[in-house]
C-alpha cells in the first residue's frame, strides 16, 4: 500500500494522507469512466448546463470552508482565499453562458448546393485526464474540468499531492449538482500510476498544468501511448511588465506590488511569476521608490491569521531555491533593496521568504530569465519602447505581459498597439495585473508556456472534436 502525505507549509506538519490505488483498481476507474461517458454524452447540452448551474450553487455553499482548508494545504493566507472562490464562480458563469452556442452544430446551409445538406458537429473526446497544480487548484479545475464535463466528456481529476482536498471538494460539488459519480472521479496517483493512466487506451485527452519539465514529460509519455492521445499543456511563465513614462505611478506601483506578492509570488502568470519589471528611465527612480515603500508594508506570517497578506512558499526546497536565486543575483551585481530584518518570520531553514526588490539587474541573471515562483521582483531601466519590447521577448516563455501607460490621456497613441503586435505572448494586458483572467478571453501561451486553449468559447474546442456531416438529400 502506497500513501501520499500533504505537509502544511507554514508549520511543516502532516495535514492529510491519501492511499494510491493499485493498477487494477485504476483500470476499473478508467473503465467505469468510459462507460459513464457514453451515457453522459447522450444528455442534452441544455440539461448539462442546468446541472452546471447547480454546481455553482453547491460550490458557493463551500465558500466559508475553502480559505482555511486551502491555506493549510498550500500556505496561501486565508485573507486571499475568497478571491479564488469568486474567480471560480465568475468563470463558471461565463463558460456555462456560452456552452450551448459553442457546442451547437455549425450549419453550412448558406452555401449548400441544391439537394445537399452539410453541417459540423462538436463531439466529446471521451475520457479526459486533468492533472491540476497546487498553486491555484480550483481555478485550473474550472478552466479544464467544467468545460470538459459540459461538453459531454468524463473526467479523471488528479490533484497535486499538495492540495488533494481541493479536487475532492470540486468533485463533490459536481456530483451533488447531478453529475454522475463515474463522470467525475478524483484519482490520487504516484508517478508510475500517472504514466500508466496517461498511456491507458481509454484515455482520450490529457490536460496538464505545471512546470515546463513536467509538461515535457507528460507529452513524451502520451506520445508513447498506443493511440495518438491529445495533450494540452499550461506551463511556466516569465511574464514581464513595462511601465511607460506617462503611467500613473501611484496606481501602477500599487497594482504591480500586489501582483508580484499575491500568493507569495507562486503563479505561472502575472508579475509574480516573471519577477521582471521594465521601467522607462525618466521615471525609474521614482517608480522604484514607491514600489519599495509599498513592499515594506506587507505582513509576512502565519497564513491562517486574517492580518497576514504574505504567507510561506510551498516547501523548504522552494524557499532555498528562491534564496539562492536572490543570492546569485546579488553576487552578479544586483542590489537588494529590502532588509530581511523588516520581516522577522523570514528565517533560513523555514518556508518563510521575505519579499525582495532587486535593481541593477540584467538578463545574465536567472532572476530575470527563469521562473522564481516566489516573492521576488527585478526592476530594470529601459531607454525606449523598442528596448522594452526586445527585453520582454527575450525569454523562453510567452504566457502574458502587461503594459502600463496613460492611453486615456493619449487615445491616439500607437505605443500599446506596438506591444500588442510585437510581444510574443498569449495575452497582453493594459493597465491591469496579469493574474486576472477574463473568462471571455482565450487563455493560451506560446514558446515554453505550452500549447492549447482554455476559457472563452474556444475552450470548448479543446475538449471536443469536429465531426463533419455531408448529406445528399436528392438522389433522383
Amino acid at each position: 500500500m502506497s500513501i501520499q502525505t500533504t505537509i502544511s507549509p507554514h508549520n511543516q506538519k502532516p495535514y492529510v494522507s491519501r492511499i494510491y490505488p493499485t493498477k487494477d483498481e485504476l483500470d476499473v476507474i478508467v473503465k467505469n469512466a468510459a462507460t459513464a461517458q457514453k451515457l453522459w454524452s447522450g444528455v442534452p447540452v441544455n440539461e448539462r448546463v442546468l446541472i452546471g448551474r447547480k454546481f455553482m450553487d453547491e460550490f458557493r455553499k463551500m465558500k466559508d470552508e475553502i480559505p482555511l482548508e486551502l491555506s493549510l494545504q498550500m500556505g496561501r493566507p486565508v485573507s486571499q482565499g475568497a478571491g479564488e472562490v469568486r474567480g471560480v464562480l465568475e468563470r463558471a458563469e461565463y463558460m456555462l453562458s456560452v456552452a450551448e452556442s459553442s457546442l451547437a452544430d455549425v450549419s453550412l446551409a448558406d452555401t449548400d448546393k441544391p439537394g445537399f445538406k452539410r453541417y459540423i458537429k462538436r463531439t466529446p473526446l471521451g475520457v479526459v485526464l486533468v492533472i491540476a497544480p497546487w498553486n491555484f487548484p480550483y481555478l485550473v479545475s474550472i478552466n479544464s474540468v467544467l468545460p470538459a464535463i459540459i461538453a459531454g466528456n468524463a473526467v479523471l481529476l488528479k490533484p497535486s499531492p499538495q492540495t488533494p482536498l481541493t479536487a475532492e471538494r470540486f468533485a463533490l460539488a459536481l456530483t451533488q449538482a447531478g453529475v454522475p459519480k463515474d463522470v467525475i472521479q478524483v484519482v490520487h496517483l504516484s508517478p508510475s500510476l500517472t504514466t500508466h493512466v496517461i498511456q491507458h487506451p481509454s484515455i482520450d485527452f490529457v490536460s496538464f498544468t505545471g512546470s515546463v519539465s513536467g509538461g515535457r514529460s507528460i507529452a513524451e509519455t502520451a506520445a508513447k501511448a498506443s493511440g495518438f492521445t491529445g495533450v494540452a499543456l499550461e506551463l511556466g511563465g516569465k511574464d514581464p511588465a513595462y511601465v511607460a513614462s506617462d503611467a500613473n505611478l501611484d496606481y501602477t506601483a500599487g497594482e504591480l506590488v500586489d501582483g508580484a506578492f499575491f500568493n507569495s509570488g507562486q503563479s505561472c502568470c502575472s508579475v509574480e511569476a516573471s519577477s521582471r519589471v521594465y521601467v522607462h528611465e525618466s521615471i525609474y527612480e521614482e517608480f522604484v521608490k514607491r514600489f519599495v515603500e509599498i513592499t515594506k508594508t506587507y505582513k509576512l506570517g502565519d497564513p491562517t491569521l486574517s492580518e497576514t497578506n504574505l504567507g510561506p512558499v510551498v516547501s523548504l526546497a522552494s524557499a532555498e531555491r528562491i534564496r539562492k536565486q536572490i543570492d546569485d543575483a546579488v553576487k552578479a551585481g544586483a542590489k537588494a533593496l529590502i532588509s530581511e530584518q523588516l520581516f522577522p518570520f523570514a528565517k533560513s531553514g523555514t518556508t518563510y521568504v521575505a519579499p525582495q526588490v532587486l535593481v541593477d539587474v540584467n538578463h545574465s541573471m536567472d532572476v530575470m530569465m527563469e521562473e522564481t515562483f516566489g516573492p521576488v521582483v527585478g526592476i530594470q531601466s529601459v531607454a525606449s519602447v523598442d528596448e522594452a519590447v526586445r527585453l520582454m521577448n527575450d525569454s523562453p516563455y510567452g504566457l502574458t505581459a502587461s503594459v502600463w501607460t496613460d492611453v486615456e490621456a493619449n487615445p491616439q497613441s500607437e505605443v500599446f498597439n506596438k506591444f500588442v503586435n510585437e510581444l510574443e505572448t498569449g495575452t497582453v494586458f493594459l493597465n491591469s495585473r496579469c493574474d486576472y483572467l477574463d473568462p471571455a478571453l482565450a487563455w493560451t501561451g506560446v514558446k515554453d508556456s505550452g500549447r492549447g486553449v482554455s476559457l472563452s468559447k474556444f475552450g470548448y474546442d479543446q475538449v471536443t472534436r469536429a465531426k463533419s456531416v455531408h448529406m445528399k438529400i436528392r438522389t433522383t
